[in-house]
């Protein structure tokens, strides 16, 4: 059989393009705000990307980098005063913070209306009713991708391997408010290949390189892959075997040119449903 392969990079132009259409019919450009604590190389790069991609849909994005050693009272202050600026419509908190800020309690500070990343502790606890709209981006981008090639979910096994509250237990809520069967596995599951026989849907995020080989996958199944490594050799891989899955998956996303494109563009899919909401506000 043919194995499609999901082009996230593809898609996402296009939504980029849908999102920068409906950009220019705003009073105003929604902003963006980036809190970068610290200097972490690959941050610094995701950053920089995500302000070129909120440029070129003509959203404002303004990155704010401050200092590693800087105190958690402090951070938690500065994400209060954005809170409290109508101008700023979406916040973001570049993760990981250095060691010594409490993730958690940070996250937890951001106005739940701004909080682009999704992971506020109100909009998790609000997946579970399926009353969000701002869902955490990798998650949302997996079900996208998903629904790019299966546009009905009802009575399908997914399985999902991993449960950080980044990607696997809300993206586990999210398929199931699609009406699917939701398996959640783990570094502690057993029989993962015979597991795996079972889904038609299959996310790995675990972050092992070529952990799900072909010999675990049931002939047709979906295959998303979160994971990205760096190997020795420099070539970046992800969770799923991808040559091997070719001929035997229905579908599968590569990496790199899979979810990491989508997740981007699902920060700026995030901005604007947050900006009409404060928009709105602010007109009463």
């Amino acid at each position: 059989m043919e194995t499609i392969i999901i082009d996230g990079k593809k898609m996402s132009l296009q939504i980029q393009e849908n999102l920068k259409k409906e950009i220019q019919t705003f009073e105003r450009k929604p902003k963006l705000a980036v809190i970068l604590v610290g200097d972490n190389p690959a941050s610094l790069i995701y950053v920089a990307n995500k302000k070129k991609i909120g440029e070129k849909i003509g959203a404002e994005a303004e990155v704010f980098q401050l200092s590693p050693v800087m105190t958690e009272d402090a951070l938690i202050s500065f994400i209060e005063e954005l809170n409290q600026n109508d101008t700023v419509d979406g916040i973001l908190v570049q993760l990981p913070l250095p060691p010594h800020f409490d993730e958690n309690k940070v996250l937890a500070t951001l106005d739940p209306n701004k909080d682009v990343d999704g992971l506020h502790p109100h909009n998790l606890g609000n997946l579970f009713i399926s009353k969000t709209d701002l869902k955490p981006c990798t998650p949302l981008a997996c079900l996208e991708l998903i629904k790019s090639v299966l546009p009905s979910l009802e009575g399908k096994t997914a399985l999902i391997i991993g449960r950080s509250r980044l990607v696997g237990k809300p993206l586990a809520q999210m398929l199931m408010a699609e009406n699917c069967t939701v398996i959640q596995a783990h570094s502690k599951t057993k029989n993962m290949d015979e597991i795996c026989k079972i889904a038609d849907i299959v996310v790995a995020a675990t972050g092992k390189p070529n952990l799900i080989q072909s010999s675990y996958i049931k002939k047709g199944a979906v295959l998303i892959d979160v994971g990205i490594t760096r190997l020795d050799n420099k070539k970046i891989t992800g969770d799923i075997d991808f040559e091997s899955m070719l001929g035997i998956a229905g579908a599968i996303t590569p990496v790199p040119g899979g979810v990491g494109p989508m997740t981007v563009t699902m920060l700026y899919v995030n901005l604007l449903n947050s900006y009409k909401k404060n928009f709105a506000k602010s007109l009463k």
